[in-house]
């Protein structure tokens, strides 16, 4: 165990983890395939395994390594959907050749016409859901008012679960790859039930009687 706790404390220690992890969470938007949620995960496992053993000081505070994670998934939201507001009649065709931008575009315009963006909050935690609905929002010319509180909402319910898992993955596991890998597989899945909710046909209305 003192071999993991070495080799995460030196991946993590360092005040360099946190833009590192921001720059993560800022471009996944963009690259879903960065690694933005393991990091996350692994910095926490670190932190709360290394303050129980009262370890260097070096590595991260997982309050700032929260408002870190969530204010990168916030601004990354925000310029996707400013890119995608400004993309003009060439974004707007390669939405409608896509089948799940377009599909993705419809609920969203729904769900904020309702007053509600829970889909926003589950897409955070879906593979690549980010992507489609903060691109998908700019694209429908959707109200930043509308969007952009369930984008904060969105970003500080992922940053909490993700530092969370890495919490309780450091208490119960300690710091090591194994905890760091369950805790991973965990956010993983989390987003695989939410892309299931995303997917799940929405209710139809009541006929009237």
């Amino acid at each position: 165990m003192l071999d993991s706790l070495g080799s995460l404390r030196s991946l993590t220690a360092g005040p360099w983890i946190y833009p590192v992890v921001a720059t993560s969470i800022l471009l996944d938007v963009f690259l879903p395939v960065l690694p933005s949620g393991f990091l996350v995960i692994t910095a926490a496992t670190a932190a709360t395994a290394a303050t129980a053993t009262a370890a260097s000081p070096d590595v991260p505070s997982l309050l700032a390594l929260l408002l870190c994670a969530a204010t990168a998934s916030v601004l990354g939201d925000f310029l996707a959907y400013r890119l995608a507001r400004r993309g003009g009649a060439r974004l707007d065709r390669a939405i409608a050749r896509s089948r799940r931008l377009s599909l993705a575009q419809e609920r969203l315009g729904t769900a904020l016409a309702r007053g509600g963006g829970l889909l926003v909050v589950l897409a955070r935690f879906a593979p690549a859901g980010r992507s489609v609905v903060s691109l998908g929002a700019g694209a429908a010319k959707r109200r930043s008012k509308e969007f952009l509180p369930w984008s904060a909402l969105a970003g500080v319910t992922w940053a909490s679960y993700s530092v969370g898992l890495g919490w309780l993955g450091g208490q119960w596991l300690g710091a090591t790859w194994f905890s760091a890998g369950v805790s991973t597989l965990a956010l993983f899945l989390a987003g695989g039930l939410a892309a299931y909710l995303i997917r799940r046909p929405a209710a139809a209305p009541a006929s009237a009687s």
